[in-house]
């Protein structure tokens, strides 16, 4: 069964210069732990920007976008 992704995507908020590709997909609930966000994006399960990412430790910026299991996250500037 394969995930229809979002065609919206949703605005994660920062307010910091950059957050890992890591700790976003902790932040929105993604992942549970950051051992299962590690494992799956080593796994090459995230995209960054429409290319696939295996590092945990990506600096994401506003203006970034991240796929991730059918959803779509853009970050933002935290305002």
């Amino acid at each position: 069964m394969s995930e229809e992704p979002q065609e919206t995507p949703e605005i994660v908020r920062i307010h910091t210069d950059y957050i890992t590709l890591q700790n976003l997909l902790k932040l929105v609930g993604a992942a549970d732990t950051g051992g299962e966000a590690k494992v799956r994006i080593q796994n090459g399960e995230a995209q960054v920007n429409g290319e696939t990412s295996a590092q945990r430790g990506k600096k994401l910026r506003p203006g970034d976008t991240v796929f991730f299991r059918g959803r779509r996250y853009a970050v933002g500037h935290g305002r």
